[in-house]
């Protein structure tokens, strides 16, 4: 637990640094290669919605106005930048600093749950799964985005070079495909896009059962 723990407080910190330069290396990311993730994600919330996550609050022009927004964010370099950026906006937003890997959230208390760019990061990244399925209502909405393992070989080969370096120094994985966990705990995902090679990936998945 203590190794455990020691390694939280690394990746703690990193993100910390990272915080101030975060905005402008997501946005040329945006820009290359994930085009209108943000917008085909947040466009798509509707009620209570927990964001996971949630760095600097990029996301939060793209959410619908009707959306009631609670988003979490391990870093509190990045928390107090989201916070910043949803007092610019008028957004009326609980932020929280919090573990996704343990999220401090009752039981179904969220009509959808998103994520985007967040999963590649996070060290159990199938717990942080079983989290947002936990807090998310039967019936609800999944919204997921992330760069993923390519399609083409020779490129995974790449990102598996890439995270012998990426995952021991900052935690980051290349290879990962969380739309195959989330078809293992019995979602339906009815939308879902992958492209430049299969790198980037998003999708809507429904939980199983219907909200009472």
């Amino acid at each position: 637990m203590a190794e455990q723990d020691r390694r939280s407080d690394r990746l703690r910190r990193r993100w910390d640094r990272m915080s101030g330069s975060y905005d402008d290396s997501m946005t040329r990311a945006d820009r290359r290669f994930f085009g209108d993730t943000r917008q085909w994600v947040c466009g798509q919330a509707t009620g209570e919605v927990l964001e996971v996550a949630i760095g600097t609050g990029l996301n939060l022009p793209h959410y619908p106005a009707g959306a009631r927004l609670t988003g979490v964010e391990f870093s509190p370099g990045m928390l107090a930048l989201a916070r910043r950026r949803a007092a610019d906006l008028g957004r009326a937003i609980d932020l929280r600093e919090g573990d996704a890997q343990a999220l401090d959230l009752p039981d179904a208390a969220y009509d959808t749950v998103v994520c985007t760019f967040g999963l590649c990061a996070i060290p159990d990244d199938r717990g942080a799964l079983a989290e947002m399925d936990r807090v998310l209502r039967p019936g609800g909405l999944l919204l997921l985005a992330d760069h993923v393992a390519a399609g083409p070989w020779p490129l995974r080969a790449v990102q598996w070079l890439v995270e012998r370096v990426s995952v021991p120094l900052a935690g980051e994985h290349w290879r990962r495909r969380p739309i195959q966990h989330v078809e293992a705990m019995g979602y339906t995902v009815e939308r879902h896009d992958r492209f430049r090679l299969g790198i980037v990936e998003r999708l809507a998945a429904r939980k199983p059962g219907v909200t009472v």
